[in-house]
């Protein structure tokens, strides 16, 4: 008589199911190795400690931003809504808080100006301007824009 090929059942107990061969089996996708991050790993580098800096130097640069625009809404709202508004600035508990703010600015863009050459890539007559050019002229934008709303501000 001639055997016939066995068709598995799908039970544990059939020797055509995989678990019956290895116990280990299971029909789930094993689970991937994650290698343990501590929450302060940035800390180990300082490179790594000036880029979450930067990171969160942008909380001054939205902070600025919404004050600007609540400075020019205020003064939409007439001269002695400005007067008021600008009574509540002069606190010393605001004061200390927008020098914060003032360095926070200060250290977003002094590390965003120096990473200008790695994102902007400039050729020239086919030749690669250099990086300290790059930055410099960032940097003579930046001093000169200011000097201009300094002298603008001062009353010429």
């Amino acid at each position: 008589m001639k055997s016939q090929a066995r068709i598995p059942t799908g039970r544990i107990s059939d020797p055509g199911y995989p678990q019956a061969s290895n116990p280990e089996y299971t029909r789930h996708h094993p689970r991937w190795y994650r290698r343990h991050m501590p929450i302060f790993w940035w800390l180990r580098k300082f490179a790594y400690t000036k880029f979450i800096l930067r990171e969160l130097t942008s909380q001054p640069v939205m902070y600025a931003t919404l004050f600007l625009l609540g400075k020019v809404w205020v003064l939409s709202r007439g001269p002695e809504a400005y007067e008021i508004f600008v009574q509540w600035l002069s606190h010393p508990a605001f004061l200390a808080f927008h020098a914060l703010v003032l360095v926070g600015l200060l250290f977003h863009t002094v590390t965003w100006l120096n990473l200008t050459p790695k994102a902007l890539v400039l050729r020239v007559a086919g030749r690669k301007v250099p990086g300290w050019a790059i930055v410099g002229a960032h940097y003579g934008a930046w001093l000169g824009l200011s000097g201009v709303i300094l002298w603008i501000l001062a009353g010429r």
